[in-house]
């Protein structure tokens, strides 16, 4: 076979790129010959070239096609560069961003942190339980104040109201003796100045879950939920509860029920900055009831309201407003603490984050880590923080353009060689079993749940997706069947392709990734660092 080999080869020569690419399929097809033993030089060179034809085919095909690539595999043990395809171009990272965010909250608080909130008091708490003063509810970056069970294992799960954090504040509150508050009730975000949107967040986004304002008070991800639950019979009234109920945020129902077998047709109009939610359209008689999740706007005030009605429901009589304070008072420190909540450890709060993608969290992480230098004076100040750490980890200067911790905007703008650079940094410190925790499996879990859940890639790749539009994002780890490891990073821009096309490109990758890299090679340089120079 050796000399049948050679003799094609011969026949491409001339023929230009269009004849190795032909080539590499050709060679993909014939077996190995004895000269190809393991860790050979001309079995590594066999293994790369298919390799990069099967992401050739993969990548060359309608519709993914059209789209911009960007790919870079190193050996994780050597950093030796086994593949590269525009690894030092920009990509819009999408959710690839959290990568860099989670790990710098790891590095910057370690994995043990606590978030601390608190219910705080200006005035005196006299005997008859008469509290002259305002009640404060101090938030200092806790993302958990929800009623999530913890740890996260393989899927999201609540247990009980998602006001529950808030509950158990105002349960501490009357067991101080508090009857009666003379004061307003208030919500302070101070912790962080006021950023509620980053550079590059869209306007659609502020509706929705995913672009919930950003405030150091997180109350059930600073949203509620609206059921809307169609009548029985066409014509039939559509009812529409908000839960947890607040009177931040009022709805204006417009939903009417149809016949049963024609198809729903539902809107919402939210103007921005605004507390109303318009809902309009149709829902067919007797269909299940649909589960809006939005934005809420203001999340001190929101969150003010919420304690106020709880205290309202344990008696205690309230004197005063109900308000929201942005700049620090002060008189803080004349202040008394009358409850405390106390958050998870961070390592659980960055499973959850890269598990299941939440931007919001994200974006409280970063500015978590940054206030422990202060507070910061300008959204560019914030940009500028995790520049030290990046540093650190040896990312090359200048591949990350962030605006945001989470990739929800549209500005941010990193290579494949960074996130390459960083994922081999966080490999070799103290809390990367955290952050390999952090990151959705394989056919297993988080975002990865319905993907690759087969042999080879089945529970041996970690790795986080990212998804925007017209975005789609891989970047992780790999283990092969035959033990070696891997890192990677694969960005796709400017897709047109269906969400499905697009990641059935990636997971081919995956699996070329795992089938053609799975031995290691004999006698690499231990330690080189060839990737992320």
């Amino acid at each position: 076979m050796g000399i049948a080999k050679s003799g094609i080869a011969m026949s491409f020569a001339g023929k230009g790129a269009r004849g190795l690419f032909w080539l590499a399929i050709v060679l993909a097809a014939l077996p190995y010959s004895a000269a190809q033993e393991k860790g050979s030089p001309d079995k590594v060179g066999f293994r790369q070239a298919r390799f990069r034809a099967r992401v050739e085919g993969l990548l060359g095909a309608a519709p993914v096609d059209k789209g911009e690539w960007g790919l870079l595999v190193v050996d994780a043990e050597t950093g030796e560069t086994l593949y590269e395809k525009n690894s030092n171009e920009y990509f819009l990272p999408a959710s690839n961003m959290k990568l860099l965010t989670t790990a710098l909250a790891l590095d910057a608080l370690g994995p043990e942190y606590r978030f601390r909130t608190t219910v705080e008091t200006n005035g005196i708490l006299a005997t008859d339980g008469r509290l002259a003063g305002d009640l404060i509810l101090v938030g200092r970056g806790d993302p958990n104040l929800s009623n999530r069970k913890f740890p996260y294992e393989t899927k999201e799960e609540f247990e009980g109201p998602p006001e529950k954090a808030l509950a158990e504040l105002a349960d501490a509150v009357q067991a101080r003796g508090v009857k009666e508050i003379t004061g307003d009730v208030v919500g302070d975000d101070s912790y962080f100045p006021r950023e509620r949107y980053p550079d590059g967040w869209e306007i659609d986004d502020m509706v929705w879950e995913y672009g919930a304002a950003i405030s150091a008070i997180v109350v059930d991800d600073n949203t509620v939920t609206l059921t809307l639950t169609p009548g029985e019979k066409a014509g039939g009234a559509v009812t529409a509860v908000i839960e947890p109920a607040t009177r931040e945020f009022v709805v204006e129902n417009e939903v009417t029920t149809i016949g049963a077998k024609e198809k729903p047709d539902l809107r919402l109009t939210r103007e921005p900055g605004g507390g109303t939610a318009v809902v309009s359209g149709v829902m067919p008689a007797g269909s299940a009831p649909r589960k809006l999740v939005l934005a809420v706007q203001e999340p001190a005030l929101h969150a003010a309201n919420l304690l106020a009605e709880l205290l309202r429901d344990r008696g205690i009589k309230l004197g005063g407003t109900v308000r929201a304070v942005h700049e620090p008072d002060t008189g803080e420190a004349a202040r008394t603490v009358l409850a405390e909540h106390v958050s998870v450890p961070l390592k659980d709060s960055v499973k959850l984050v890269n598990k299941i993608s939440q931007n919001l969290h994200t974006e409280v992480l970063l500015r978590t880590a940054a206030r422990q230098q202060g507070r910061w004076a300008t959204p560019e100040d914030l940009q500028k923080f995790p520049e030290a750490f990046y540093a650190k980890a040896r990312i090359p200067l200048g591949d990350v353009i962030q605006t945001d911790g989470s990739g929800l905007s549209r500005q941010d703008l990193v290579t494949p060689r960074a996130f390459v650079a960083l994922l081999a940094y966080a490999q070799k410190q103290v809390w990367f079993p955290a952050f390999l925790l952090s990151l959705p499996v394989a056919g297993a879990d988080g975002t990865l749940n319905e993907r690759m859940k087969e042999p080879p890639l089945a529970g041996k790749i970690h790795a986080k997706t990212g998804s925007v539009t017209h975005v789609r994002t891989l970047s992780g780890y790999a283990e092969t069947p035959g033990g070696r490891k891997l890192i990677f990073s694969f960005l796709s821009n400017n897709q047109g392709a269906k969400n499905h096309e697009v990641h059935a490109a990636i997971d081919g990758v995956c699996l070329a990734m795992m089938e053609e890299f799975d031995e290691k090679r004999e006698g690499a340089k231990p330690g080189s660092n060839e990737a992320i120079k």
